[in-house]
C-alpha cells in the first residue's frame, strides 16, 4: 500500500502546517458552506472549533504554546487559501492573527501566561478594536478613553466596525491615555462592556460584526499591553502591518476564486452550441486574472520574506501588496459577475458574494486612498526628494 500523501497526513494529523494541506481543509469545510455563512450571517462554531483542531487560529505561536512557530510566507499562504474560500472566515484569522501577535511580540510574561495557548487553540477568539464612529483610518481621531484609578485604569468609549466583535472572548482595544495611546486587553465578559451587533454590511456578512461600547469598564494593571506611551508607534504599526498582510494574502484569494469559478462556469455554458471559455473576450478575461493573481502572490509573499528575516521594508512592501492585491481582486470580482451574467447576481453562484467581499478589501486596514498616500510618499524618500 502506497504511502499517505503529505496532505492527507496533515489533515489527518489534525494540524495545517502549509498550503497544501490548508487547500485541502478550505475546500472540504469551508468553499461548499460560504454562500451559506453570509446567508446566515456568521460562522457556525462547530467550523470555528475544527479551524482550532486544525491549528489555523495562531500558527506562529511557539510549540510550547500550541503554535508550530510558522514563518510568515506560509502564514499568508494559508490566509490566501482560506480567503479563496470565505473572506468572512479570513476575517476573522485576521483580527485574531493581530491580537495573538500583539501579545506575543508586547506582552508579559504574565500576560502570555494567561492568554496565549488559548489563543493557539482557538478556545479564546480575539478581536481587533481600533475603529470608532468617527475614526477609522485616521487612527489619531481617536476618541475613547483609559484613566488611571485605583492602581488600574476606566476604560470608556466606542468601537465601531469590529469584526468578530459578536463572537470574541477577549478584545484588543486601543484608547487615549493620558500622555498617548494604549492598548488594553479586555475580557468580553468584564463588567460594563456592552456589544450591539451590525446586521446589515455591504461584504463579510459572516464576519460577526459588532459595535463594543465600553462604559466604565474597571481593568487591572495588567491589562494595558507594551510600555505606557509606547502603543501609538510601535504596537500599533506592527499589528496593523500584520493585519494589512492577511487582508492582502486574502484578496489573492478572492482573485484565484473568480479564476476558478470563471474557468468553470464558461467551460459549462455554452453560446450557440460554442462554450464561452472559446471566445476571445472571455480568453482575455481569464487571462488578466491569471497574470494578476501571480503577480499579487509574488508581492505578498515577498513581504512575508521581509518579515521572516525582520527587515522593516516589509512594511512598505506590504502597503504595496495590499493595495495592489485588493484593487485587482475588485476589477475581477466585477468581471467575474460579468462572465456569469444574470447567473452572477443570484445566490448559486460564488461571485455575487466575492464581488461584494472584494470592495470591502479595498477599505479595510487602512483605504486604498491612505495607501497611495502613503507610498508615494515612500518612493519620495526613497528617491531622496
Amino acid at each position: 500500500m502506497s504511502p499517505a500523501s503529505p496532505v492527507l497526513e496533515a489533515v489527518e494529523s489534525g494540524t495545517v502546517r502549509d498550503r497544501a494541506a490548508a487547500r485541502a481543509f478550505v475546500d472540504e469545510h469551508i468553499t461548499p458552506r460560504a454562500n451559506g455563512f453570509e446567508q446566515d450571517g456568521r460562522i457556525p462554531e462547530e467550523l470555528l472549533e475544527r479551524m482550532g483542531a486544525a491549528g489555523l487560529w495562531a500558527p506562529f505561536l511557539p510549540h510550547s504554546s500550541g503554535g508550530v512557530d510558522m514563518d510568515m510566507v506560509t502564514l499568508g499562504e494559508i490566509h490566501e487559501e482560506v480567503g479563496r474560500g470565505c473572506s468572512s472566515v479570513r476575517s476573522l484569522l485576521t483580527v485574531h492573527t493581530m491580537v495573538s501577535w500583539a501579545l506575543r511580540r508586547w506582552g508579559s510574561d504574565l500576560q502570555r501566561e494567561r492568554w496565549e495557548s488559548e489563543l493557539a487553540h482557538g478556545t479564546t477568539l480575539g478581536a481587533f478594536c481600533l475603529s470608532e464612529p468617527g475614526a477609522g483610518s485616521d487612527a489619531g481621531g481617536i476618541t475613547s478613553t483609559a484613566v488611571q484609578a485605583g492602581g488600574g485604569w476606566t476604560l470608556n468609549g466606542t468601537k465601531k466596525w469590529i469584526t468578530n466583535g459578536q463572537r470574541a472572548d477577549l478584545y484588543l482595544v486601543f484608547a487615549r491615555t493620558a500622555d498617548s495611546v494604549g492598548a488594553f486587553l479586555v475580557p468580553r465578559d468584564t463588567p460594563g462592556v456592552h456589544v450591539q451587533p451590525i446586521p446589515e454590511i455591504l461584504g463579510t456578512r459572516a464576519s460577526m460584526l459588532a459595535e463594543v461600547m465600553f462604559e466604565d469598564v474597571r481593568l487591572g494593571p495588567e491589562a494595558l499591553l507594551g510600555p505606557s506611551g509606547f502603543t501609538a508607534g510601535m504596537l500599533l504599526t506592527g499589528t496593523l502591518d500584520l493585519g494589512r498582510y492577511s487582508v492582502a494574502a486574502g484578496s489573492v484569494g478572492i482573485i484565484q476564486a473568480c479564476l476558478e469559478a470563471c474557468a468553470a462556469y464558461t467551460t459549462r455554458r455554452e453560446v450557440g452550441g460554442t462554450p464561452l471559455r472559446h471566445l476571445q473576450l472571455i480568453q482575455a478575461k481569464v487571462s488578466d486574472m491569471v497574470t494578476d493573481v501571480r503577480a499579487a502572490r509574488l508581492l505578498c509573499q515577498e513581504a512575508g520574506r521581509l518579515k521572516d528575516v525582520r527587515d522593516s521594508a516589509t512594511i512598505m512592501a506590504t502597503w504595496v501588496a495590499k493595495y495592489f492585491a485588493s484593487t485587482r481582486a475588485a476589477v475581477h470580482a466585477s468581471e467575474a459577475v460579468q462572465i456569469h451574467g444574470a447567473n452572477g447576481c443570484g445566490p448559486d453562484y460564488p461571485v455575487a458574494r466575492l464581488y461584494r467581499d472584494s470592495k470591502v478589501m479595498e477599505i479595510i486596514e487602512g483605504s486604498n486612498e491612505i495607501q497611495r498616500v502613503t507610498i508615494a510618499g515612500e518612493a519620495y524618500r526613497e528617491m531622496k526628494l
